[in-house]
């Protein structure tokens, strides 16, 4: 328990510092990894050899997945220090920005409106520098494909055939079997 625990709080700082490592601006001046070096050493060496050399070059994901699982933990706990390294991380191991667009757009179902807006300024910046156009992302409101009338008729016939008719404005379903997984009382 206390090698995950050092590892997390190991990570976290991997994370803050490479954030700002890249960030203009840490708390009113650039913090370059030569300052990390010179202060806390180990923290340096552990960041270099554990979560960049043995966490990210583990077999069970790829880079690109690490990534998204990454970007995705930072948008949800708001991280936007560190998110234009590993944005920018993230493009390089293949993630398409339509995806890193998409992610964003995912999680402010999930982890906040705030949080998904917060990631909005970062991206931004990186997609700005790579020369990512809007037109690479997929359409706020794509068009529909037309119904198929013929499986919308099959769909419509196997709904009365279980459920019997229902006229418009009424709601007369009439019972079925309950298998009871539900907890329910009606079986």
């Amino acid at each position: 328990m206390k090698v995950l625990t050092a590892l997390v709080a190991t990570m976290s700082l991997a994370a803050a510092l490479c954030a700002q490592a890249r960030s203009p601006e840490a708390s009113g001046r650039i913090l370059r990894q030569e300052d990390v070096r010179q202060v806390a050493p180990a923290l340096e060496k552990y960041t270099k050899d554990r979560l960049f050399g043995e966490v990210w070059e583990r077999p069970g994901l790829s880079r690109r997945d690490r990534s998204i699982v990454t970007v995705s933990a930072l948008i949800a706990r708001e991280e936007t220090a560190a998110m234009p390294y590993y944005f920018n991380q993230a493009l390089d191991n293949g993630v398409k920005p339509s995806e890193l667009s998409e992610i964003i757009t995912h999680l402010a179902f999930y982890s906040g409106l705030g949080n998904a807006y917060a990631a909005i300024g970062p991206a931004k910046e990186v997609f700005v520098r790579r020369g990512v156009g809007v037109d690479e992302f997929a359409p706020a409101s794509p068009e529909l494909l037309p119904l198929n009338e013929a499986t919308e008729a099959e769909r419509e016939r196997r709904v009365q055939a279980q459920f019997g008719a229902v006229a418009p404005g009424s709601f007369s379903i009439r019972p079925t079997s309950c298998s009871g997984i539900c907890g329910c009382a009606r079986t």
